[in-house]
């Protein structure tokens, strides 16, 4: 019996499912999970959102926060994945601001509070492999905190869009989390623009959308443009 190629592709990528527990300050891991990572509805079956209009789109958690990380405006920032970004596609990273007056483990990142700081994504020539994808594969994936953040508690949401069964509509696969960090040392930039999740994405984005043939000859991930402070 013969088997096509993206039917392989699927059938050898189906069953790797991840999620993101732990944050990397400056390159250092915490020792466990869930620690500034707010635990997420995932943390036994590690599969993803796939309804981009759910309100698991901002954070995916199960459960309030316990613990804030901090980190200095322009230093880096990661995630481990557990056990490692084993779909293809883009990973994102949004940055939603706390209230002064809000409790940062209980704080409900609604409305147009989240901007975009971060975004790995795909180098053309453009392909289903690490080639194409910079984070496949990778056990951790990060990016510099923007420094001219305003200083203060944020939520940092890392999501990764898996597209290896996302040639309809509503076939991408969103593996997300949120981490309580205290920014220091930031700046007066005005961060935007600002999106909501859910709101921020519509299932017919060409962004969730892969086609394994014909190959895409350009791939913009979805959402706004990353903010450059």
């Amino acid at each position: 019996m013969l088997f096509s190629l993206p039917l392989l592709l699927l059938a050898a990528t189906t069953s790797a499912h991840y999620r993101f527990s732990k944050v990397v300050i400056n390159g250092e891991a915490e020792a466990n999970e869930w620690t500034a990572v707010r635990k997420t509805k995932n943390y036994q079956s590690n599969g993803g959102v796939t309804s981009v209009d759910s309100p698991d789109m901002r954070c995916y958690q199960a459960s309030a926060g316990t613990s804030t990380a901090t980190i200095g405006a322009g230093e880096t920032l990661g995630f481990v994945a557990n056990a490692a970004v084993t779909h293809f596609g883009p990973v994102q990273f949004y940055m939603a601001k706390v209230p002064d007056n809000a409790d940062i483990n209980t704080w409900e990142p609604a409305g147009n509070v989240w901007f975009k700081a971060g975004s790995i994504s795909a180098v053309p020539p453009l392909g289903s492999s690490e080639a194409t994808w910079p984070a496949y594969n990778k056990q951790i994936v990060e990016f510099t905190v923007p420094k001219n953040v305003p200083s203060g508690k944020y939520l940092v949401r890392v999501e990764s869009i898996a597209l290896h069964q996302a040639q309809s509509v509503g076939g991408a696969q969103m593996y997300l989390s949120c981490a309580q960090v205290d920014v220091t040392g930031g700046g007066t930039g005005t961060p935007g623009p600002l999106v909501a999740f859910p709101g921020a994405y519509k299932a017919s984005d060409p962004g969730l959308i892969w086609s394994y043939y014909p190959v895409p000859t350009t791939y913009t991930a979805p959402g706004p443009a990353v903010w450059e402070g």
